[in-house]
């Protein structure tokens, strides 16, 4: 069995190393003069569950399926829906484990786990186990092991073994969901990080020093223990926690949002390959999910920030750690409102524009990503619309600035397992490498389907 450091190694550096920024300077040039992701044909490619072509890949590449929305689990329980953030947290013998998070919002009977008590039994979302053996490349058992808690959308891997899942609400004890205007029945107050054991949690315990607002990715520098976390909504915040124990993060420590010397307003346009310098400002009470002088805004936390002075990005999202930066995105950043992708040293402290999407037939809003352990960044899109034209996809942005798409949706169902309906428009999720770097784990969310396609990956690095 691999030690926690070797698996660490192996997951989170590529293995030929990630370019720094000069190497993308290329790319926005190449788009604005017509070009757009690379050319690689992209064929239907018959899951090998189901013997549905399902998803588009290039020559070469294969697939299976687990996990469907309503699929009966180890432990009895059926699948949930909403398949989101997903990481893989420790490897054995060619078996891996993944822990994948559920986006469910819904307010009811928290989902049943034989290996502990639900955060608050009524709610319905948290996070499931799944092994797959990478070796025979068969998926292997699933389970719950986090119930009771809402809206989990993305998070991230810990350096010892776990997974940090985060939510993506601050609704709670007598809230009233505005989005449906519905008054939720919630016993406990949510918008935590969680950290999960993929063997199950006994006892949820909220994360409070992490603070309470609209979570979305979790990265944790390697070096120093430092937990990056991204914030999803139209004005957003880019955070770190610094812990008093590195190993024991339910100890508290101190929340800081991140200042971009000179930027106000990081929303709009920006060159690719600009570089910022970057303060950090404490956060007086993480816990306050509202405004001091607005009820139910969701800003209790990032209002604290802009009077320190903090930078307002647009709804960042995926956040992933590797070859000693931190990268994050911003789904509906840039001119074109389509994506950025953000690069941020911690020893330097410097932020870097790696990537703006010019559009959406190039980059649809990208939304998770992970370090590609063969070099470069995975990015799942998150997109307004899908077609045949231009279905939502996972694109591969290389160490030279080569944006290639690796696969696209192509799921129109006609009742296999009790699904109709054309699916193209649902977005990816949840993509992660095994750390031999042979099988990529990704979700759609709807109908909620987890792959592991596996191919010829040195072609993408």
């Amino acid at each position: 069995m691999k030690s926690r450091r070797e698996f660490l190694n192996e997951t989170f550096s590529s293995v030929t190393g990630f370019g720094v920024a000069a190497a993308f300077s290329s790319l926005a040039g190449r788009i604005s003069f017509g070009e757009h992701a690379a050319g690689i044909n992209l064929n239907p490619v018959k899951d090998e569950n189901t013997g549905l072509p399902l998803i588009r890949l290039p020559e070469g590449f294969r697939y299976v399926t687990y996990g469907w929305t309503g699929d009966t689990m180890d432990d009895g329980s059926r699948t949930p829906i909403n398949h989101d953030g997903m990481g893989v947290v420790s490897e054995s013998a060619g078996v891996v484990t993944l822990v994948r998070n559920h986006e469910i919002s819904n307010d009811g009977q928290a989902l049943k786990t034989k290996h502990g008590t639900p955060f608050d039994d009524q709610a319905q979302g948290g996070c499931t186990t799944l092994k797959f053996d990478t070796q025979k490349g068969k998926w292997l058992e699933s389970f719950v092991s986090l119930s009771g808690t809402s809206r989990n959308c993305a998070g991230g891997v810990t350096p010892w073994g776990t997974w940090l899942t985060a939510e993506e609400t601050v609704l709670g004890i007598g809230s009233t969901d505005q989005r449906i205007d519905k008054k939720r029945s919630f016993k406990q107050d949510h918008g935590w990080v969680f950290e999960v054991d993929p063997r199950g949690v006994k006892k949820p315990v909220p994360l409070t020093g992490m603070g309470r607002f609209v979570h979305e990715a979790v990265a944790i520098d390697r070096n120093t223990g430092i937990v990056y976390q991204t914030e999803d909504r139209k004005t957003a915040g880019f955070y770190r926690f610094i812990p008093a124990n590195k190993s024991n993060l339910a100890a508290g420590g101190e929340l800081q949002i991140a200042e971009v010397v000179g930027e106000d307003d990081l929303r709009g346009k920006v060159e690719s390959g600009k570089v910022f310098d970057v303060k950090w400002h404490r956060i007086p009470d993480p816990s306050r999910a509202h405004s001091f002088d607005i009820w139910k805004d969701e800003l209790g936390v990032f209002r604290q920030g802009k009077k320190l002075n903090a930078t307002t990005f647009a709804r960042l999202e995926g956040c992933w750690s590797g070859n000693g930066f931190i990268y994050f995105d911003a789904t509906s950043g840039g001119a074109a409102k389509a994506g950025q992708i953000w690069q941020y040293d911690p020893a330097t402290q410097k932020l870097t524009m790696l990537f703006e999407s010019p559009g959406k037939t190039t980059l649809n809003m990208p939304d998770n990503l992970c370090v590609n352990p063969h070099g470069g960044l995975t990015l799942c899109e998150d997109g307004d619309y899908g077609d045949d034209q231009y279905p939502q996809r996972i694109h591969h942005l290389s160490q030279d600035g080569k944006l290639t798409t690796l696969a696209a949706n192509d799921m129109q169902l006609d009742g296999i397992k009790g699904f109709r309906g054309d699916f193209r428009g649902r977005e990816w999720a949840g993509a992660t490498f095994s750390p031999d770097g042979k099988w990529l784990f990704a979700n759609i969310q709807k109908p909620g389907i987890t792959f592991a396609i596996t191919g010829p990956w040195d072609s993408y690095r």
